[in-house]
């Protein structure tokens, strides 16, 4: 059974930084991909950006493009999200997610990912 556990949420200012992280425990075969998610209150669940775990190429989405990073460190089982330049519109809970994914246009797809996280609340005020 694999748990994910997200922290570094919290409260900022708009235009400052926090660094989300997320620590995997356990071990799901075939499971290549991790990926942040955010969910504001009345929103749908929106894809924020995802790394391949083996390597490879990492995706951003537009919204978040040149001011989120995400990174890993597979030493430790940890995806980091380096937030900059935040913004009121950025206030969300995150959560990370683990999946399995072969086609890139899945990518981002909620439905793809079988290991959620309990969030993070990340705070951004005007």
């Amino acid at each position: 059974q694999v748990q994910l556990a997200e922290s570094g949420g919290g409260s900022v200012q708009g235009g400052g930084s926090l660094r989300l992280s997320c620590v995997r425990d356990g071990f799901s075969y075939g499971a290549n991909s991790v990926a942040w998610f955010r969910q504001a209150p009345g929103k749908e669940r929106e894809g924020v950006a995802d790394i391949l775990t083996s390597g490879g190429d990492a995706y951003h989405a537009e919204s978040v493009k040149g001011r989120f990073t995400i990174s890993r460190d597979n030493s430790n089982n940890a995806v980091f999200l380096q937030m900059n330049s935040l913004k009121p519109e950025d206030t969300a809970v995150y959560y990370c997610a683990l999946g399995m994914i072969f086609d890139q246009r899945l990518v981002l797809e909620p439905s793809t990912y079988t290991y959620w996280g309990q969030g993070t609340q990340v705070t951004v005020s005007s």
